[in-house]
C-alpha cells in the first residue's frame, strides 16, 4: 500500500464508535485527519499522533481515504456536502468509504454524491459495538466496486477481525439491515423473556443458566440478559441508535412491499423505550417491559 494510501480524513471521529475506530488506524501507522462536529470530543486523538481538522473540507483535502461514521444518513451527507463540506476538499479519485448505518436510500444518496464528485464510493457499514472498536474486532460489510478493495481492505483489517465483501456498492447496507433485524428482535424479546420471568416468579438469572451452551443460547443473550437482571445500562450502543436503525430496516421493508409485523413491533417498542431511555445501552429496552409490570399491592 502507498504511502499516501494511508492518509484518512475520519469524519465523525467523534463518537463512541469512531473514537474507537479512528484511535486503532492512528495506532497502526495511518496518518489520520479526524473532524467531528463537536471538536473537542476528537481532541483525544492528538495522543494517538492524528490531526483535527476545523471543516469536513480540511480533513478530506489530507486523505486518499474518506471514513463517514455518523448518526445517519442526514448528518452523513450534510457533512459531504456545502462549502465546508467534505466533497469540497476531496482529492480526484479518493474512496469514500461509508461505515454508518444509514439504510437503503441514505446509501443510494450518498452514491450519488460521490458519483457526481469523481469520488469512489465503498459501502461498509459495520456490525459491532463500543467495545468490539476498542479492540479493532468489528465485522465490516463491505460493498463496492472490486478495484477498491485492495485500498480499502487495510483499513478494515484494523478496525475489524472479519471483512465479509459482498457484492456491488449498497450490498453491505442490505445486509446490515437483515443483521439488525435478528439483533434487534432478540433483544426486545430477551427483555420479554426477562420480564415474563420475573413476572411469574422465576430467576431470570436460572433462565440464563438453563439456556447457557445450548442450541437456543447466544452469547448475546447472556451478555445484555445480565444486564437487564443487574439494571446495568451503561452504554456500549446507545437505545435511540438501535431505535433508528430498527425504523431504517422497516422502511426498508415498506420500500419493498414486505409484510413484517414483527419488526413493526420492535419499532415501536424500541422507540417508546428510547424517549426515555435514549442514552442508556441498547438493553434499556427491558425497561419499557418492566414498566408494564404490576407492583405488588
Amino acid at each position: 500500500m502507498a504511502s499516501s494510501e494511508r492518509t484518512v480524513a475520519f469524519l465523525g471521529a467523534g463518537s463512541t464508535m469512531g473514537l474507537a475506530m479512528a484511535r486503532n488506524l492512528a495506532r497502526a501507522g495511518f496518518e489520520i485527519c479526524a473532524w467531528n462536529r463537536t471538536p473537542e470530543k476528537a481532541l483525544p486523538l492528538k495522543d494517538d499522533g492524528a490531526t483535527v481538522a476545523l471543516t469536513p473540507a480540511d480533513a478530506a483535502a489530507n486523505g486518499a481515504l474518506i471514513v463517514t461514521m455518523l448518526r445517519d444518513a442526514e448528518a452523513v451527507i450534510e457533512t459531504m456536502e456545502g462549502e465546508e463540506g467534505a466533497l469540497a476538499g476531496a482529492q480526484p479519485g479518493a474512496v469514500w468509504i461509508q461505515m454508518s448505518t444509514i439504510g437503503i436510500e441514505g446509501t443510494e444518496r450518498c452514491a450519488q454524491l460521490a458519483d457526481q464528485a469523481g469520488l469512489v464510493f465503498v459501502d461498509a457499514p459495520v456490525s459491532g459495538t463500543k467495545q468490539p472498536a476498542e479492540k479493532g474486532e468489528l465485522v465490516v460489510l463491505a460493498s463496492g466496486p472490486e478495484e477498491a478493495r485492495p485500498r480499502c481492505q487495510p483499513v478494515f483489517d484494523v478496525v475489524g477481525a472479519q471483512t465479509h465483501w459482498l457484492g456491488a456498492a449498497g450490498s453491505g447496507t442490505r445486509m446490515k439491515l437483515v443483521v439488525n433485524g435478528w439483533l434487534t428482535a432478540l433483544v426486545e424479546g430477551l427483555a420479554e423473556t426477562i420480564g415474563f420471568a420475573e413476572g411469574i416468579g422465576v430467576d431470570p438469572a436460572q433462565f440464563l443458566e438453563v439456556i447457557r451452551g445450548g442450541p437456543v443460547d447466544t452469547g448475546y443473550a447472556q451478555l445484555k440478559g445480565k444486564a437487564m437482571i443487574e439494571r446495568n445500562f451503561e452504554p456500549s450502543f446507545k437505545l435511540e441508535l438501535a431505535a433508528k436503525d430498527a425504523r431504517l430496516l422497516t422502511e426498508a421493508a415498506q420500500r419493498h412491499s414486505l409484510e413484517l409485523p414483527l419488526f413493526e413491533l420492535v419499532r415501536d417498542r424500541l422507540a417508546a423505550a428510547a424517549e426515555e431511555h435514549g442514552d442508556e445501552d441498547l438493553s434499556a429496552a427491558f425497561l419499557a417491559t418492566a414498566a408494564r409490570q404490576p407492583t405488588a399491592g
